[in-house]
């Protein structure tokens, strides 16, 4: 079995550095130089996972494969890496603290006295070794949430103490990623803010061995010699992470910077084969010179926080690169859309799509921009509540079921469209207890999505507790909407189509959860480019 390396990486004086846009392009450059990587995500927090997390609280929530709900980094990892990440990839506190305890409750450690060192840390560090312990991966990225100095976050630094002890230097090494902040008074950048971050860092035992500095302004050498002084690195492991145009420059920045040579030496691994950025330059190029604009309505209730539609807005840069298109998002919050207002609010749009979500809130100016695409004949995508809303308008506008409807939104619906899984009714627990992670879908031969996918059978990631109501197909389809995707097991909807229309599809599923930077989803792909042939005939 090969021996595992393994890169920690830390953060400093404030969050939202980019710590996991840093782990995700270094990881990026050591799989393009042939290593097999793999990035995790430790999130000090006590929730057990983001599932139960407001969007506004934490962005989005995103799920993987095997129906992990995960923090947003691990979208990133995929974008980047192209390869699938799992429920190992993101520990939360709540998560470790939890197992501890089932394994006290249990007698597990034989009548001990149960601590936070050993015990959480011992934790700790296994979920941080379960993936190099599988021996598929060459190096494993930790990233840890938060800011060194949380007190949140000091059991996660203890356990990377105590790694970097137990597997040695030329095994584990620790990235500090920190701020130099520019002042404008002063006219120069300060270095302060990171000494006094790394000096709290050693505090508990950690020295890093590479400084990454985000930075508005280029670090001049005196600067960095000062940094390496006071921190106790060498000039050539300060690495300067000056803000970019956007975050798919930043593998190319960081390869400018020499940071993946500098972490090989390190583990002592070969570096003598440069990374392939050939396919990675050549969407970046696309994504930069488009050809042409399109406006995208966003329908949303949490639409104040873009990265509660992170995958979304990543899918859409995806598709457009691929067509040459830039996509320019309109972001409307749905429970500003009435009657009145649609056709004003809409009129400029070239595509539209109703977001995922939760609850009644803004339901009803979905349903209206839903209606006013379907009428209009514009390109339309719904994802989730997005393809519930789409059903829920058919029903009401064109059978007239009137105040048709979900049983989420309301239990005495005459009509109840969109109904709840017969195996959630008995649920109480709200947490992971959804129809989670992937599931296959049958798509029909002669429809508009499987000339998409040019594929009969497909997997997509699910995330919802409400399907549609199988006992109203029957009247839905003779009016013109069309089941065209199944899940082949259980015979639920999975897809809708209007065939009389130029593009109108919902889907059930996640799109947005598998497009990544070489490999952008089919359906956005196809939706953008239905998009653009809507702006050039309009």
């Amino acid at each position: 079995m090969k021996k595992t390396k393994y890169v920690f990486v830390t953060g400093g004086v404030t969050s939202s550095l980019g710590k996991g846009i840093i782990a995700a392009s270094l990881a990026k450059l050591l799989q393009e130089r042939g290593y097999s990587v793999t990035i995790q995500k430790l999130d000090p927090y006590i929730n057990i996972d983001p599932g139960t997390l407001n969007p506004y609280e934490h962005g989005e929530c995103y799920v993987t494969d095997d129906g992990a709900e995960t923090d947003l980094d691990l979208g990133h990892y995929e974008r980047y890496l192209n390869i699938p990440t799992s429920q190992a990839n993101n520990v939360t506190t709540g998560r470790i603290y939890q197992s501890v305890i089932e394994k006290e409750r249990k007698g597990e450690f034989l009548g001990k006295t149960v601590q936070v060192i050993p015990h959480i840390t011992d934790e700790i560090k296994n979920r941080i070794q379960i993936l190099g312990n599988t021996g598929e991966f060459d190096i494993v990225i930790t990233e840890i949430g938060g800011t060194v100095g949380d007190i949140e976050s000091l059991p996660y630094v203890e356990s990377v103490r105590q790694l970097l002890w137990e597997l040695g230097k030329e095994n584990a090494i620790v990235i500090h990623l920190t701020l130099v902040p520019y002042l404008a008074a002063a006219g120069e950048l300060k270095t302060k803010p990171t000494q006094h971050s790394v000096k709290m860092l050693m505090q508990s035992g950690v020295s890093p061995d590479i400084l990454v500095c985000r930075t508005e302004h280029e670090i001049a050498e005196p600067i960095k010699n000062k940094l390496a002084l006071f921190c106790n690195v060498k000039e050539e492991d300060v690495i300067e992470s000056i803000d970019a145009e956007t975050i798919y420059d930043v593998p190319n920045l960081m390869f400018k910077e020499g940071l993946d040579s500098v972490v090989l030496k390190k583990l002592h691994l070969a570096n003598d084969k440069l990374p392939d950025l050939k396919a990675w330059n050549n969407f970046l190029n696309k994504f930069k010179n488009p050809k042409n604009t399109v406006q995208v309505g966003l329908i949303g209730k949490y639409v104040e926080l873009h990265d509660a539609y992170k995958s979304i807005t990543e899918a859409f840069i995806h598709a457009g690169a691929v067509n040459e298109v830039n996509v320019n998002i309109n972001w409307i919050h749905s429970e500003e859309l009435t009657v009145e207002n649609v056709p004003n609010k809409l009129k400029n749009l070239n595509g539209i799509l109703v977001a995922p979500g939760f609850g009644e809130r803004g339901i009803e100016g979905k349903i209206e921009a839903v209606k006013y695409a379907r009428e209009h004949y514009i390109p339309f995508l719904g994802i989730c509540l997005g393809m519930q809303m789409a059903v829920i308008e058919f029903s009401r506008n064109v059978l007239g079921f009137e105040n048709a409807n979900s049983t989420e939104m309301s239990n005495e619906t005459k009509y109840p469209v969109i109904d709840l899984m017969e195996e959630q009714k008995s649920i109480t627990d709200y947490g992971g207890t959804m129809r989670l992670g992937a599931w296959d879908c049958k798509l029909k031969e002669d429809s508009k999505v499987y000339n998409i996918y040019k594929n009969s059978l497909i997997s997509e990631r699910h995330r919802h507790r409400y399907e549609f109501n199988n006992d109203y197909l029957e009247q839905i389809e003779k009016a013109g909407m069309i089941a065209t995707g199944k899940n082949p097991k259980t015979n639920l909807v999975e897809v809708v189509e209007i065939p009389t229309h130029p593009w109108f599809i919902g889907v059930q599923y996640h799109p947005e959860y598998k497009s990544t930077v070489l490999n952008p989803h089919p359906l956005f792909v196809d939706f953008v480019k239905a998009t653009l042939e809507h702006s050039l005939n309009s």
